[in-house]
């Protein structure tokens, strides 16, 4: 099987197709989640305002998702709260209150607890609000780390024997009968011919272009009756605006919502917009008059305003979504389709739309599809499975609650690593769960770690991350491993390149064999 795109979609069809005991091969343009995936508003949620727009098939999907999730990977996804505070010009209580019933109500919750409303006066969500919200709505989602779910999928492909190439495209692609015929060059220019009984395009933002420019059958260009709206959706992130763990769900004049989430211990993550975006996906750059919308309406509600001179960063993404034709950009449907073609041959596959809370959904009927027509593969065996580093079993026992075994395996790793900073020992717990011995490898004290090449970063895990987790450049630690480059300067980034750079010199002729 030939999937393109490593993305949260492509890795995640490339772990299911791996583990029915298929041969895999992954392939990405660029770094692992380096577009859509890693520009999200980093929610597990089943789309509260979806249900404004009837879309109760596809949140009655995502809610179903919501807990899985949460049990396959403790240490990168975790169960938050959201306060909604109520403003009546925007929409009545009569209304939010039906809204969440059917929120709580459409699947079945075990971890969650259920919505309610609350006296802001006497909550601590309260306090950071403008004094004219009295009262608020409280309801469960969860959190992720998006760009890491995305690594996670491309680890359990390859620990199940699938073959992960980032930086490399797929630059032509050949339906010959039964199998197809693919170019695929490397950005250090080698390439290299793969012949696949199944071509699956996850290109995101790309897999239109992708159907016309790169795919060829006997016929021509691959047709498709489908179109991509995109759609571009940018986020602030400003130091931390209040002090509580809650996150906020703010109604806006235009009828659209926005969320302010604590991120990363000292900051406020702010997002998103909905703009229509025409252009190279890959140039995707919030504007100043998206910031400028995020600061006004996140000021709207904050005693604090928000100001453009607040931000430390910004991101913006490019969502691909399926075009419904509706007018709206906020009212594009979030769901997703999987079209399949085999015109007497080959098998194609095309993903057209979806969200990070259904991509396990979506790559277990991508896996069903595709072995039912190949006559190969196991069944599907995701919904109980735990993502790399989510089994914390041998470190706490059997598991409980997501959130509460996370406490205990750092519990744990302090008692069993006493030297680990706590700072360090939290974020390492993470990152990277029961897997976080692979990076300390045999330390016994802080030093045994190596230098420090960037503050909090020390060269055990830059060895960690290049060795195993297809990390090459200097951002590909910084702002999708991690998030370290938000409390760094550029000075500590070229570090970090010039660490990889000459760790990548050293061993050429390793990258070279791989394309023989």
């Amino acid at each position: 099987m030939l999937v393109v795109g490593g993305g949260i979609n492509g890795a995640g069809i490339a772990r299911d197709l791996a583990g029915r005991g298929l041969a895999v091969l992954l392939v990405e343009q660029d770094d692992l989640a380096a577009h859509t995936s890693s520009a999200s508003t980093k929610l597990i949620h089943g789309g509260l305002r979806y249900l404004e727009h009837r879309e109760f098939a596809l949140v009655r999907k995502s809610l179903q998702e919501r807990e899985r999730l949460l049990r396959s990977a403790p240490h990168i996804m975790w169960p938050l709260r959201f306060v909604m505070p109520h403003d009546p010009s925007m929409r009545p209580a009569w209304m939010i209150r039906a809204g969440l019933f059917l929120y709580d109500h459409l699947a079945r919750r075990e971890v969650l607890p259920a919505s309610r409303t609350v006296a802001l006066a006497r909550h601590p969500a309260g306090a950071p609000l403008q004094p004219r919200f009295r009262r608020a709505f409280v309801y469960s989602d969860g959190w992720v780390d998006d760009a890491r779910l995305v690594v996670l999928n491309a680890l359990d492909a390859r620990d199940r024997g699938a073959e992960v190439c980032t930086r490399t495209r797929c630059v032509q692609a050949r339906r010959a009968g039964s199998h197809w015929q693919a170019e695929l060059r490397a950005e250090h220019g080698a390439t290299r011919t793969v012949r696949a009984r199944a071509l699956v395009n996850a290109a995101g933002p790309w897999a239109e272009s992708f159907l016309r420019q790169v795919v060829q059958t006997p016929a021509g260009p691959a047709p498709t009756a489908r179109s991509l709206r995109l759609v571009q959706g940018s986020h602030i992130v400003v130091p931390r605006c209040f002090e509580h763990d809650h996150a906020y769900l703010f109604q806006n004049p235009d009828k659209r919502i926005i969320f302010a989430i604590p991120y990363e211990q000292r900051y406020t993550l702010i997002g998103t917009t909905d703009v229509e975006f025409r252009g190279a996906p890959g140039q995707a750059r919030a504007t100043p008059e998206e910031i400028a919308y995020l600061c006004e309406q996140a000021s709207r509600y904050l005693r604090r305003p928000v100001r453009s001179t607040d931000v430390v960063w910004h991101y913006s993404g490019v969502r691909p979504l399926l075009d419904d034709d509706s007018g709206d950009p906020s009212a594009v449907t979030r769901d997703y389709l999987l079209e399949t073609r085999t015109d007497g041959g080959a098998p194609l596959l095309s993903v057209w739309g979806g969200k990070i809370t259904t991509f396990r959904k979506l790559a277990e009927e991508a896996g069903d599809t595709l072995a039912r027509l190949l006559g190969k593969g196991g069944p599907g065996w995701t919904a109980d499975a735990r993502l790399p580093g989510g089994d914390l079993s041998a470190w706490i026992g059997p598991p409980q609650r997501p959130d509460t075994d996370f406490a205990r395996f750092v519990t744990a790793l302090g008692l069993r690593h006493a030297w680990l900073p706590q700072p360090l020992a939290w974020r390492l717990a993470r990152a990277y769960g029961s897997r976080i011995d692979r990076v300390l490898g045999g330390a016994t004290r802080l030093a045994d770690l190596g230098p420090v090449i960037a503050p909090g970063l020390h060269e055990a895990e830059l060895r960690y991350l290049q060795r195993e987790e297809w990390a090459q450049q200097a951002d590909d630690v910084l702002w999708r491993r991690s998030k370290l480059g938000l409390n760094g300067l550029p000075a500590h980034a070229r570090q970090v390149a010039e660490w990889m750079a000459a760790r990548a010199a050293a061993a050429p002729a390793a990258r070279e064999a791989t394309w023989s």
